[in-house]
């Protein structure tokens, strides 16, 4: 019972911090998963049922405050919705597929610590080609793996001073929504269920990423907490990459 609380609670973190900064929190959901034991079939439809309904929360915002950019967000969405439906359908072993998630996980360490993903004063015109590459190199990894991809995209867009922080939250966020609906859309084809726990799991994620959000929008921010998450993520990281 006090483990399955400590997970409701680290749950609600996940996506608190993560909608915060527009992403769906799937890399989290998984790290956690993988760190209370849960089975790997199991990890990739709950990580993209979560995915979908806070990266929606978290979009919501960030397109009420006004931060959305079309020109932005299609280059990448174009190629990456596809991509992420063909990922889905393929089937990797389970020790693969935690390898591939410990080394995809590092993104979001590094950017929760702000090794990466820092804003550029300058903005630059997008490289239509070179988004449309990226999208579905990122596209096919999510459908793959079960993450929305925006814990790589967002470094990126940053990197390449396409856009601002909050910019790069609006569109990573609903890039995120679409990829992950893609990616669910697969698994169902592929005949995957979906637990009647996860349901339970849901209502807590939409809460913490609707919060998260909404203080985001508000310039909330908390170093200490991202922290305390990316320590999380690196023991989580850890754990997939040599067991």
């Amino acid at each position: 019972m006090k483990m399955e609380l400590l997970f409701f609670i680290l749950l609600f973190a996940v996506a608190f911090l993560y909608a915060s900064v527009g992403h769906g929190g799937a890399s989290g959901y998984l790290a956690l998963m993988a760190l209370f034991g849960v089975a790997t079939d199991l990890m990739k439809p709950a990580a993209l049922l979560l995915n979908i309904f806070v990266s929606l929360v978290s979009f919501y915002q960030f397109y009420k405050g006004g931060y959305f950019k079309w020109k932005l967000f299609y280059p990448f969405a174009l190629a990456s919705v596809p991509m992420a439906f063909v990922g889905a359908l393929v089937t990797i072993d389970a020790v693969t597929y935690k390898r591939i998630l410990g080394v995809l996980l590092l993104f979001a360490i590094l950017r929760l610590f702000g090794f990466i993903g820092k804003e550029h004063n300058e903005q630059k015109q997008i490289n239509l080609f070179l988004a449309l590459f990226i999208g579905a190199v990122i596209g096919f990894l999510s459908g793959m793996i079960g993450i929305g991809g925006g814990i790589i995209l967002s470094p990126v867009i940053l990197f390449f001073s396409w856009g601002n922080m909050k910019q790069t939250a609006a569109v990573s966020a609903l890039f995120i929504f679409v990829n992950s609906i893609a990616g669910m859309t697969g698994l169902l084809l592929k005949g995957s269920n979906i637990p009647p726990i996860i349901y339970e799991w849901l209502i807590i994620a939409f809460i913490g990423g609707l919060l998260g959000a909404y203080y985001a929008r508000k310039n909330f921010s908390n170093q200490l907490l991202k922290q305390l998450l990316g320590i999380v993520l690196l023991i989580a990281s850890i754990k997939l990459l040599v067991v």
